[in-house]
């Protein structure tokens, strides 16, 4: 069933991967910054554009579907992703072509990707027009949708649930010893730094975006995070999968918090678990290209169904394939094994937590409040499902 990609043909057949190594980041980063600038120049003018067709023509409600019945395939689908076990299932789906198989089927010949490390600067690139479709954290998702007044992206699939854990230095075994210490969060206002200045607040301590406050939060990118750890320059980390299990595995850390401890499931109505990647689509193409989005949706719920099927070896050894496709190394299989141990991958985006998650949000200063009714359109999912329905939780179509 496995595809082997090839980067830099475009076919009806192939999928074009591009990978994302320190040195292509560097480069694209530097291209990235002036090209998004300009892009999110555009996307303003354009934003204002379709405010005014919408005043005009009667504001689009809510309730009604961000996925429209009409329109056509497109040519291509430009994806973004991480080289992350929590997202496993765009990994798999991506190397394994079950998500180029199902978008060809659709009418959609052409499945481009782009690995990104962090949320923000994925939804930068959503919102900018560079990719159409991600898999990401919900806080960057939240903030995306709240910034554009509910106009640049859509929720239309859960991905995976739990993978996130607070790791320090040997030494440090309750919250009270945190006071003055420093811990690294993959990107300020990403899922895993909310989910840490939530929680410190909690404790009893002050932090603040700039880093200032009872202890010093340092976002910063996964690998050196790991470095700067093994160097013993953080105290610890609040990061998703394989990052928690390589600092544990390899750097010595142990976990003082297990985020799915802090889920009781009153939002929910599951019991330790938490949403910590979605499929979100911009919804202008989610609207203009509704047959590629169901089959993207197909695609994500194939390689979900996969990864819960498949046996432990089989599920590391994909991954690791995968991972050595979009970001050019693979893991120690124990590295997998631990984190696919922590996470479930479901459909389900968990709706009913998504307030939480905006609240911890706002009081931790990186969210502004906002109403997050039509966030969700669950509507082609749960068609797709024939069985029991993911809730939207009141924020969504169904």
């Amino acid at each position: 069933m496995s595809k082997s990609p090839t980067p830099d043909t475009e076919t009806p057949q192939r999928v074009r991967i591009t990978a994302d190594t320190d040195t292509d980041r560097a480069k694209r980063g530097r291209g990235l910054t002036i090209g998004i600038g300009a892009a999110v120049v555009l996307l303003l003018a354009v934003g204002a554009a379709l405010a005014t067709a919408h005043a005009n023509q009667g504001a689009t409600q809510p309730s009604q579907s961000a996925v429209a019945q009409t329109g056509t395939p497109a040519a291509q689908l430009r994806l973004g992703y991480f080289a992350n076990v929590t997202h496993a299932p765009a990994v798999v789906g991506v190397h394994q072509g079950l998500i180029a198989d199902t978008l060809k089927a659709a009418g959609t010949n052409s499945l481009t990707t782009q690995v990104f490390n962090a949320g923000p600067a994925e939804i930068e690139a959503l919102n900018a027009g560079a990719i159409d479709a991600a898999y990401v954290g919900p806080n960057p998702a939240i903030n995306s949708f709240a910034q554009s007044k509910g106009q640049s992206l859509v929720v239309v699939a859960g991905v995976a649930a739990g993978g996130a854990q607070l790791v320090v230095r040997q030494g440090i075994t309750s919250a009270s010893q945190l006071r003055g210490a420093t811990l690294a969060t993959p990107q300020l206002g990403n899922t895993q730094d909310v989910a840490l200045r939530a929680w410190l607040a909690k404790q009893g301590y002050k932090t603040s975006p700039s880093g200032a406050g009872d202890v010093t939060i340092d976002p910063t990118d996964n690998a050196q995070t790991l470095k700067l750890f093994q160097a013993g320059k953080l105290d610890g980390a609040w990061l998703p999968e394989p990052w928690a299990s390589r600092l544990v595995l390899e750097a010595g850390a142990h976990v003082l918090v297990d985020e799915k401890t802090l889920w009781d499931g009153s939002q929910t109505g599951k019991p330790g678990l938490f949403p910590t990647t979605v499929l979100v689509v911009n919804k202008k193409f989610a609207a203009d290209h509704p047959q590629t989005v169901e089959a993207l949706v197909k695609g994500d719920a194939a390689a979900i169904d996969w990864l819960n099927k498949a046996s432990g070896t089989e599920k590391v050894q994909a991954v690791n394939d995968g991972l050595k496709a979009a970001a050019g190394q693979a893991l120690p299989a124990s590295v997998v094994q631990s984190a696919l141990g922590n996470i479930t991958f479901t459909t389900d985006p968990l709706a009913g937590a998504y307030p939480k998650l905006l609240q911890d949000g706002v009081d931790a200063g990186v969210s502004k409040s906002a109403d997050l009714h039509g966030l969700f359109d669950l509507s082609v999912l749960n068609r797709l499902s024939g069985g029991a329905k993911a809730s939207a939780a009141g924020l969504g179509q169904e």
